[in-house]
């Protein structure tokens, strides 16, 4: 599914997932990072659904 432009917008970009994944572990929610098909950075995301958690 792709990212919708107005969502890529609105969310914080990170140049690697090691800085992304740092931020996440900061907030304390269950965050993962994933590439985003439109600007191609990384972004954060709450979605798990059907997805692999990697191990802590």
């Amino acid at each position: 599914m792709r990212t919708r432009l107005s969502i890529c917008r609105r969310k914080m970009r990170f140049a690697s997932e090691a800085a992304a994944l740092s931020t996440a572990a900061r907030t304390g929610l269950p965050l993962r990072p994933y590439r985003c098909d439109r600007c191609r950075c990384i972004h954060l995301t709450s979605r798990t659904k059907g997805k692999r958690v990697p191990p802590a």
